[in-house]
């Protein structure tokens, strides 16, 4: 068994174990609720959560989990309820007895809306939806966060797409994932580099398909093309550069294909040259397209005087709203320094020196998938109603000393109101209004299973 991943029971903060001996006496039921407390960004993407009720909570734990986790916490330090873990195990065959009510995934919501709700079926248990509360807030925060920050970029792009060129056809594939090495394992590279897949069609971060397979449905959800590194040209010599260049060209430059060559690895603006005069007819005659990776510098400098240089060796067009566009068979990709700050200003600058943004795609790496935590969206879970002895009783923070982290109250439910805007209230509040929080899972069982097209379609720009 690797304890690590597999045994459900260890997947939480160490102090949870003690919390079962700390609720008030007659205790049946404990109603959780995820939520986005501010933060980054004002609209938000909720996703992730299905890859994780299908990794992790459809699979029952065992008997031998319960022995490995009392063999660890105990001498850690903790009490283990051992009882109610063999309870669940004998009782539901090792399936969780709890409810989770969500969002659909894909969603766009806001900052202090309700994205799901977590509560205990069988009253034994009221101290298990918080023990979840570290594997399921970690669910929650890091796909949402990475997805709302793909889709920022994309609005971003959409924007400077509308304004400088004839037609949207390239949006999906204008930032293309770099980040699978910038993150802290393969799962960060699943979870992460998927969530940027709600809203983009390029990638290199392979486990982000096997991801969107395996718990999506997807059949290919993304695509990459023969890329150039530095150890690919460098390893020629110096004096060689030329014919490394020459060989990608030959390995992979075809009609109807694309190539991508970092372009720096001594002298960019000589790269620049020869593309636009040793290889300037087979680059125009191949029928595919050279795509040129500026790869350091001043993003905002370097990417703009790249433009030019290619612009004065293979000339440009005008489209119909007035700006410059390369030719097809010549593009640019910026991967060094792309952040949501630089794509604005790459943009911004190259727009007004008349350039297109049809002309550039970005590369994004741990900026997109990695550079972000919980805070980054002020996630929480938190507990909000408690029944006891019968009673649901609301279950509420309020420090004075910030009341940004005031938490809700009572079973809550999510509603469109008159203003045809998300509203979070109590379930007493419902009324004629329906509740997007629908139920995604009960006692070891999916209740929804979404296609990764109905994702998109929900999130899209």
């Amino acid at each position: 068994m690797n304890t690590l991943f597999d045994n459900l029971i260890l997947n939480t903060d160490s102090y949870k174990a003690s919390h079962y001996r700390q609720y008030p006496q007659g205790t049946q039921f404990m109603s959780y609720y995820i939520e986005s407390r501010g933060g980054d960004y004002d609209q938000l993407v909720f996703f992730g959560l299905q890859l994780f009720l299908k990794q992790y909570l459809l699979k029952p734990i065992t008997a031998e989990m319960i022995d490995e986790a009392e063999s660890i916490l105990v001498p850690h330090g903790l009490p283990f309820n051992r009882a109610d873990w063999e309870y669940i195990l004998k009782t539901y065959d090792g399936f969780l007895p709890i409810a989770i009510e969500a969002m659909p995934e894909g969603k766009i919501t806001q900052p202090g809306q309700v994205m799901a709700q977590i509560v205990n079926t069988d009253s034994r248990c009221f101290w298990l939806p918080g023990y979840l509360e570290t594997m399921l807030l970690r669910a929650a925060w890091y796909g949402t966060t990475v997805a709302t920050r793909s889709r920022t970029c994309k609005q971003l792009i959409a924007k400077y797409l509308h304004e400088t060129a004839d037609d949207m056809s390239g949006l999906d594939f204008k930032l293309h994932d770099f980040g699978a090495r910038g993150v802290s394992s393969q799962e960060s590279a699943a979870i992460s580099g998927l969530a940027h897949l709600v809203n983009f069609k390029g990638t290199d971060t392979l486990a982000a398909i096997i991801a969107a397979q395996r718990y999506y449905h997807a059949e290919m959800p993304a695509f990459s093309i023969p890329a150039a590194e530095h150890s690919t040209i460098t390893s020629w010599g110096r004096e060689n550069e030329d014919q490394a260049y020459e060989n990608m060209l030959k390995q992979f430059l075809a009609p109807g294909k694309l190539v991508a060559v970092v372009s720096d690895s001594y002298n960019l603006w000589q790269t620049l040259e020869s593309w636009g005069t040793r290889f300037k007819s087979e680059i125009q005659n191949s029928g595919g397209t050279l795509v040129v990776r500026p790869d350091s510098g001043n993003p905002v400098e370097v990417v703009l005087k790249t433009l030019q240089m290619l612009e004065q060796y293979f000339g440009c067009s005008v489209n119909r709203k007035g700006y410059k566009v390369l030719p097809p068979c010549i593009r640019v990709i910026q991967g060094d320094g792309v952040s949501l700050s630089s794509i604005a200003e790459i943009l911004e600058t190259t727009k007004k020196q008349g350039y297109s943004a049809d002309n550039l795609a970005f590369g994004m790496g741990a900026e997109l998938l990695q550079k972000v935590n919980r805070d980054t969206l002020k996630f929480a879970m938190k507990a909000s109603s408690v029944q006891i002895n019968g009673v649901w009783q609301d279950v509420f923070k309020d420090p004075i000393t910030d009341p940004g982290k005031q938490s809700k109250r009572g079973r809550l439910a999510l509603i469109r109101n008159a203003q045809d805007q998300l509203a979070t209230v109590s379930i007493d509040q419902l009324g004629s209004h329906r509740n997007l929080l629908q139920p995604v899972f009960r006692n070891g069982k999916l209740l929804v299973d979404d296609t990764f097209e109905m994702i998109r379609e929900r999130a899209a720009v």
